[in-house]
């Protein structure tokens, strides 16, 4: 790999100073440009093209003749350069003709690289006359296209040197200053892209980034003998949205800081923009001689999950407000985790200075940092790596009620519903996104809330019909969708399905996935809707399609729960293998009365019917809801078994509850229960994950997961019960 020459660190050393001061002294050297030519010969300052890097050399010499360390010759007197001016057309460039509203329709759309210097003349005609940027100028190594068609030119990109340094960026793909200095020219900027103002075209702007993507490495390497393994680009957020971006796939990683190349007074003074990645090569870290974990890449479910250092990957950093607190976070979570049902009082077997900063940690001030975001902050980054490893995650939406009646003092807990008694009870309702990958592997938490549910005033007169979406319960599940449409602008080839229950079947639910795509739904139907044909119930009609294939599920065993004076009894179910009889319709959702004015949504259901159940048993039926496109018995079969992990959730509930028994806690108030109820939340993941592993994987080493004095207990166990 060609690793960037560092000149003026290289010249800056002693050794190097000693060897300039002796160039100097040949009086054969009078120019400057010959004392460069000469140490690019001495130091081997070549560019992968073996061309002698005059320039930087030049640069590097002149700040070290600033700094002292030698005199260079005077260098010849130079007029002061004229404002530069670019080579155009002799006439304005004609608008294109007769454009097609759609990108797949425009004819002999092509990418041209300029050579001639009439490209050129075009290219800066569209730049100087059209891009708010202009021409440039362009620096570093460079390439320029021009975006043709039989209508006319369309518009161009410009592609040159990336930004020198950019935190968001230089945290996602993991390298310290070191690294960037020398791996920096692996990465392309793409300093202009231009769409003609006078051009509407549906879906053009994303075809076209497409396919240059598509050429810009083939060609970049032919130019400057060397592949690029990056393309970044920017999008100012005040004017433009960067849709495009994300429909070619671009990654979106942070934002500016709003420096420009030459802002070396840090007065921030331009535009905060966006910055979009688009990697050329997959393993982009790899050929950098990056650790596998290094940065925001991708991870795989079992990547630092180890005994020592889990806590650390999954709250280190937490923003917390102080550094201290958050390796307490860290140190607090890996303690609990090895007695995850006990108190922390328990866990700490009588270190009371550890006793004592676990409660001044959770009894931080209310409004202090210390809340339930920021506590998984970390690990929702982790969450997220896990699942840009995967095609496709299954983003599981649920809730579940905490029930803390017992908590007499403890202020700022909800009203829960009351149960089939009549009796009220007081706690928090945990509304949560459970990240899980198609082979049922728990991945991570991504959102979590917990909910103080206040009962409806009874001077609130209003019919349900009137209040706003975001003043009702199931506003929730919008919220957590909106945070699944967010995370998915930074895993565009991933496909993130919000797999939900019949709580979430409501009509703005759908709306909102239509306004923003990107995410899919898959719920099960709560509500027999009427439609416009017969049988004019859309349960009914789904009863009446054609089979179109049979498909065995497992239906997971449900253990008996006795009635409880705040609980309800529920009969116990054997886990069985059923054979679903699978059916699918295309139907048109239509609007409650009160949004008539709204279109209806497209939407496909998936129904999956028992026809032979267990004389025992009730028939499983379900009524699946989708925006995916279903257009086969395989489409159907893939979003049943999909939705058969649906039950992941409720596992983890039970761990959490069972495991963790996160009802015991007893703090003053609901927000000390919600940074308690945080920590065990990625304690539940980790135990939940740690079993599945070891169902799924048997051969998978013990190492991974347990440290060395773990494994010699478990090795004296297994021994003793033999």
């Amino acid at each position: 790999m060609h690793i960037q020459n560092q000149i003026k660190r290289t010249l800056s050393k002693p050794a190097s100073i000693a060897s300039i001061r002796d160039l100097l002294k040949n009086k054969a050297i009078c120019h400057r440009t010959d004392l460069a030519t000469r140490v690019c010969e001495q130091f081997e300052f070549y560019d992968a093209c073996g061309q002698a890097q005059i320039s930087g050399c030049l640069k590097a010499l002149r700040d070290l003749d600033s700094a002292g360390h030698f005199t260079l010759p005077v260098a010849a007197a130079r007029k002061k350069p004229e404002p530069k001016s670019f080579r155009r057309l002799s006439h304005p460039l004609p608008a294109p003709v007769d454009v097609p509203p759609k990108a797949g329709d425009v004819q002999d759309l092509k990418l041209v690289l300029v050579h001639a210097s009439e490209e050129m003349q075009i290219w800066n005609e569209l730049m100087v006359g059209e891009h708010p940027l202009g021409a440039g100028p362009l620096v570093g190594r460079q390439l320029r296209y021009l975006i043709h068609s039989r209508h006319g030119w369309l518009g161009g990109f410009g592609f040159a040197a990336p930004a020198l340094q950019l935190a968001d960026r230089d945290e996602w793909i993991g390298w310290d200053r070191e690294q960037r200095q020398s791996m920096l020219h692996f990465i392309v900027g793409m300093s202009r892209f231009l769409i003609r103002p006078c051009v509407k075209c549906h879906n053009l702007a994303s075809k076209v980034l497409s396919m240059s993507m598509a050429i810009l490495a083939d060609d970049f390497e032919q130019k400057y003998n060397y592949r690029p393994l990056l393309i970044e680009s920017f999008v100012d957020i005040s004017l433009y949205t960067g849709t495009c971006y994300r429909a070619a796939n671009w990654i979106e990683i942070g934002k500016t800081k709003g420096r420009g190349r030459q802002d070396r007074h840090s007065q921030s003074a331009l535009s905060v923009k966006t910055i979009y990645i688009h990697p050329i090569e997959k393993d982009f870290r790899k050929q950098l001689a990056l650790p596998s974990h290094a940065g925001l890449g991708e991870l795989e479910p079992a990547d630092g999950l180890d005994s020592v250092q889990w806590a650390d990957h999954e709250f280190g950093g937490a923003p917390l407000g102080d550094e201290r607190l958050s390796k307490r976070l860290a140190s607090v979570a890996a303690a609990k985790a090895e007695a995850p049902s006990r108190a922390f009082c328990g866990v700490a077997k009588g270190d009371w200075p550890a006793t004592k900063a676990y409660y001044r940690m959770i009894d931080q001030p209310e409004e202090s940092a210390v809340n339930l975001p920021n506590i998984l902050a970390p690990h929702r980054k982790r969450t997220a790596r896990r699942m840009m490893g995967q095609k496709t995650v299954l983003c599981l939406q649920d809730g579940s009620e905490l029930n803390y009646t017992n908590l007499d003092q403890c202020k700022g807990l909800g009203d829960l519903k009351a149960n089939q008694t009549g009796a009220k009870t007081r706690g928090l309702n945990l509304h949560s996104t459970f990240c899980v990958a198609p082979n049922g592997l728990p991945l991570g938490v991504v959102k979590a809330q917990c909910i103080a549910p206040q009962a409806k005033s009874p001077d609130d007169k209003r019919p349900p019909s009137t209040i706003p979406i975001e003043e009702k319960k199931t506003f929730v599940w919008i919220e957590h969708h909106r945070d699944l449409v967010k995370l998915a602008a930074k895993m565009p080839q991933t496909q993130l399905v919000d797999v939900c229950d019949r709580e979430a079947d409501f009509f703005e639910m759908f709306d909102e996935q239509r306004k923003n795509p990107c995410v899919d739904l898959l719920i099960r139907a709560n509500h027999n809707r009427n439609i416009n044909e017969e049988p004019f119930k859309l349960f009914a009609a789904a009863r009446q399609a054609p089979v179109q294939s049979r498909v065995r599920v497992t239906i997971p065993r449900q253990s008996a729960r006795p009635k409880k004076s705040k609980q309800k009894a529920s009969a116990a179910r054997a886990g069985r293998l059923a054979e679903l009889a699978v059916r699918t319709i295309r139907i048109q959702l239509p609007p409650p009365s009160y949004y008539a004015g709204r279109p209806p949504i497209d939407i496909c259901l998936v129904h999956a019917l028992e026809e032979n159940p267990p004389a025992d048993a009730k028939a499983i039926e379900w009524f699946l809801l989708t925006t995916m496109d279903v257009t086969s018995a395989r489409e159907a079969e893939q979003c049943l078994r999909w939705y058969t992990l649906r039950w992941r959730i409720e596992d983890w509930h039970r761990v959490l509850k069972s495991g963790c028994c996160i009802g015991d806690l007893a703090h003053e108030s609901a927000e000390r229960l919600r940074r308690a109820i945080g920590i065990n939340l990625v304690i539940a993941w980790r135990i939940m994950l740690m079993t599945l592993l070891g169902r799924e994987t048997p051969e998978l080493p013990a190492e991974l997961l347990f440290s060395d004095i773990e494994l010699r207990t478990l090795n004296a166990y297994a021994k003793k019960k033999d």
